[in-house]
């Protein structure tokens, strides 16, 4: 039996890619010296890609893949793969949310905790030997019973909400639609940050979601809130982001994530009311290889024509599939 054909622009961990190599014929773009030479000669043959949000899957990419049948994502995020090429092209699109959903609200809860604690700061007191010599650090606000507004309550943002409960915090949230939920509702980022002491960031990147918080939204949280971003550098304004928290008009932000990852602006890195993370909310063994194999169950469920296990999106009618 012919093996499926696979594109692979970015690669799984390397069990993964042992399953991969035992199921499909691989064509590892990753390792080609020549790409554009590579993806016209190969690109043809293949019904499938795997790669990851932070490689680019463009539209003239897609323009050399005219048998392509599924693309399965290897993390949460997809900013730099052109999903309405994919849409228009009837091409089935799996990401991986459902298998790190759990490690990235851990690191949520985290940052929010030591954000608003000032851990860092904290640590650094008893380190410097400023304990003795100053004396007890400043009190702080306590977590419990303030307002924690989650802007993308999909499968992360629920898991963050779960996590924020039994804090007894006061969950509000916002998102592309209106979801069976017990929390309160806000029709916008600004309305919910003016409701929030604390507001998390669970919303996809991309050109839709660029910049939308920004500085009306940091100014309705306010000199005592506290900014959580587990999703996106993009999300943010960071030049608003910057401004507002040098001015104290934003009390404190935590964050995961920066616009020019790996090496984030040092206006931004410097601000001594930040908490800083390198974008490893999933960086788990665990959650890692769960990713993994979840590309690789994706591509297995589609060939087998069998549904998917985490589709970003429904497509109106399912390709024809032969192993």
């Amino acid at each position: 039996m012919t093996k499926p054909d696979v594109l692979v622009i970015l690669p799984v961990r390397p069990g993964g890619m042992d399953r991969l190599g035992a199921a499909y014929t691989l064509h590892r773009y990753d390792e080609a010296s020549d790409k554009a030479a590579f993806l016209a000669e190969r690109g043809p043959r293949c019904r499938a890609v795997v790669t990851n949000g932070h490689a680019d899957l463009t539209a003239e990419m897609l323009n050399h893949l005219p048998n392509l049948e599924i693309v399965a994502c290897g993390s949460a995020g997809f900013d730099q793969i052109d999903v309405e090429a994919l849409k228009a092209r009837g091409i089935a699109f799996t990401n991986t949310s459902a298998a790190l959903a759990d490690d990235v609200a851990d690191t949520a809860l985290m940052l929010m905790l030591a954000g608003r604690r000032h851990l860092v700061a904290g640590h650094d007191y008893v380190r410097s030997g400023d304990w003795a010599r100053k004396g007890a650090y400043p009190l702080l606000s306590s977590t419990r019973g303030k307002r924690a507004g989650i802007v993308g309550l999909g499968q992360i943002g629920s898991a963050i909400a779960a996590r924020f409960e039994p804090l007894e915090l006061q969950l509000g949230y916002t998102s592309r639609s209106r979801k069976d939920s017990p929390y309160e509702w806000f029709e916008d980022a600004t309305a919910l940050a003016a409701w929030s002491d604390i507001l998390v960031l669970a919303l996809p990147g991309g050109a839709e979601t660029d910049g939308l918080i920004g500085r009306a939204v940091l100014d309705a949280l306010g000199p005592q809130g506290t900014l959580v971003n587990i999703a996106r550098g993009s999300v943010v304004d960071e030049e608003a982001l910057i401004a507002a928290l040098a001015d104290g008009r934003l009390g404190h932000a935590a964050l995961d994530v920066f616009r020019s990852e790996p090496d984030p602006d040092p206006r931004l890195t410097a601000l001594p009311n930040v908490t800083l993370y390198p974008h490893h909310a999933s960086g788990t063994v665990e959650t890692r290889e769960a990713m993994s194999d979840l590309v690789v169950d994706n591509l297995d469920a589609h060939f087998a024509g069998r549904p998917l296990l985490s589709p970003v999106y429904d497509l109106p009618a399912a390709r024809t599939r032969t192993a």
